[in-house]
């Protein structure tokens, strides 16, 4: 297998948003994350992935551009990046841009000009229709709630938006469109950023006659056969890195919602030439029931443990995976995969051993490597997410019963992931020194990293030993992954191995003390290098969240 730097690398996620503040206006910005780079570098990771610090009107916190090609000034503008890109590279730190290339903001120059009339020169670099039968062009409806079209009164016109109504979809088809793309990632790949994690990548290709979805309750489905995987996907992509990314040594990561084990393997073959890794969903939309995120369902480990091992066969030969258990879409890992509660400090550094410990570039998200958890805002009104607030008005709507629906939202929301990063125990967790613009969690006290720099057992310092290990280790990158024990209910056994090496890992998903009856593992010939306990190593029974990481000799 081909050795490369970002597949070896661990990438730290950051939500600048919710980073640090240095100016006290309740905002993270970039001269925050210079701030704490040397934080960052303790770790141990190789390379940040930034999230959208671009103009934008923030109607989806920054995911809505309106320059690609300056930073915002709210986040510092471009002295704050360039001082940021510098002290990365001084320290041996690569910088991943988060770039959003399915859609722009609507206070975008090109989607400003485009409204102006039917024969505008920019009318195309969008999708607009006409009305059918007085109604929206087909039955399709946005990630964030409601219709996926609105209606422009200027020209009568439909425009397409799968997300918010300020965030409408570009049209690929028109090579304009392309060539301009291919000039933003030039631009940035000219001032020495080391790769791009592409938003809903995806979704860039449209399947232009816009049929109506059979599946209108099944939002999955609706993603997968009408919005993901258009006919052009791979011809966009493949022109893309043929024209730029090729041409530099960077990393590209696309975000997948759509792709699956049928297609994931197009995207990322390395004869292929179009991307270097997916962010897949299987797992992260495993709760999702046919409503989609608040219409969840229970899910059992088999389940979750064959999301992991179809993806490595699909993978393991011509592919690379991105492993991962939270981002800024998704509640924080701990409360969803682990206990936060009893077993808080158990299941978090469960999760970190399973994630550094699998085949595929590792994705860290800010404030895991501490263990924070969900919050349970008590009023809708603290939360600040487009996509909780449209869920929620759509469920006044139906009629819920909005008490249990906001236990709903307490479980669902992206806002879990983006309380402020918490630092220490003075004023808003040391995160700002103003009104934070999103509350912090109130179990900033006991969890933070600055009480946890000072514990040896700490989640944190668990962490910094798990990316050492890996480091040290090459076979926990690129060995061969093997599942044990497919169909237990509790506990998750693989192994990886190469010429060298053979390791067993051993992780009880549960609540309860769990027997260990896989007698062929022969645990006797193995010694114990890493557990997530200070104590109670056995080799036939696991304590409750206990996670063990083994070396045959």
């Amino acid at each position: 297998m081909k050795r490369t730097w970002w597949k070896e690398g661990v990438v730290y996620q950051i939500y600048p948003r919710s980073f640090k503040d240095t100016t006290g206006n309740g905002l993270g910005d970039i001269y925050g994350i210079i701030e704490k780079l040397d934080y960052i570098k303790s770790l141990g990771v190789d390379i940040i992935w930034l999230c959208p610090v671009y103009e934008s009107p923030n109607d989806d916190n920054g995911y809505d551009i309106s320059d690609y090609k300056a930073i915002s000034k709210e986040f510092g503008g471009s002295e704050a990046f360039d001082l940021l890109l510098k002290g990365m590279h001084q320290r041996g730190l690569k910088l991943v841009m988060d770039l959003v290339l399915n859609h722009s903001s609507d206070e975008h120059k090109w989607f400003k000009e485009s409204r102006k009339s039917k024969d505008n020169p920019y009318r195309d670099y969008y999708f607009w229709k006409s009305s059918k039968d007085s109604n929206p062009p087909n039955n399709w409806t946005s990630f964030f709630s409601g219709s996926a079209w609105k209606k422009d009164d200027i020209t009568n016109e439909y425009f397409l938006h799968l997300f918010t109504k300020k965030q409408p979809d570009l049209n690929w088809e028109n090579p304009k469109v392309r060539k301009e793309i291919h000039d933003i990632v030039d631009f940035w790949c000219k001032k020495g950023v080391d790769g791009f994690r592409m938003d809903v990548i995806s979704l860039i290709s449209k399947q232009l006659e816009f049929p109506d979805s059979i599946y209108p309750e099944d939002y999955g489905k609706t993603i997968k056969n009408y919005y993901a995987n258009g006919p052009k996907i791979h011809q966009y992509l493949n022109e893309l890195n043929k024209e730029v990314l090729s041409k530099y040594d960077i990393m590209t990561v696309g975000e997948g919602p759509g792709i699956d084990l049928s297609n994931g393997l197009d995207y990322v073959d390395d004869s292929r030439n179009e991307l270097n890794m997916i962010f897949h969903f299987d797992h992260m939309f495993i709760d999702n029931g046919p409503g989609g995120k608040y219409d969840p369902i229970d899910v059992s480990l088999p389940k979750f443990k064959k999301v992991f091992n179809d993806w490595d066969t699909k993978l393991k030969d011509k592919g690379w995976g991105s492993i991962f258990l939270g981002n800024h879409d998704f509640s924080r890992m701990v409360s969803r995969f682990g206990n936060d509660s009893k077993y808080h400090n158990e299941s978090a550094k469960l999760l970190a051993l399973l994630l550094f410990t699998l085949r595929g570039t590792v994705y860290v998200y800010q404030g895991d490597e501490i263990g924070m958890t969900n919050v349970a805002y008590p009023s809708i009104e603290d939360y600040n997410d487009v996509e909780t607030l449209g869920s929620w008005n759509e469920a006044i709507a139906r009629g819920e019963d909005m008490k249990d629906y906001l236990k709903l939202v307490h479980r669902q929301s992206r806002d879990n992931a983006r309380t402020p990063m918490q630092w220490d125990k003075t004023k808003n967790s040391g995160f700002s020194e103003g009104t934070p613009w999103l509350k912090v969690n109130p179990n900033f006290e006991a969890i933070n990293v600055e009480t946890q720099e000072n514990n040896a057992h700490s989640i944190l310092n668990f962490y910094r030993q798990m990316i050492a290990f890996r480091k040290a280790n090459t076979v926990m990158v690129y060995g061969d992954y093997e599942c044990m024990n497919e169909d237990d209910e509790n506990l998750y056994i693989y192994s990886r191995s190469d010429e060298n090496d053979h390791y067993i890992i051993l992780l009880n998903f549960s609540d309860n003390v769990q027997p260990v009856k896989h007698l062929e593992l022969n645990l006797n010939a193995s010694e114990l290098i890493i557990s997530n306990l200070e104590a109670l190593h056995s080799i036939t029974e696991l304590q409750p969240w206990e996670a063990q990481l083994r070396k045959y000799s």
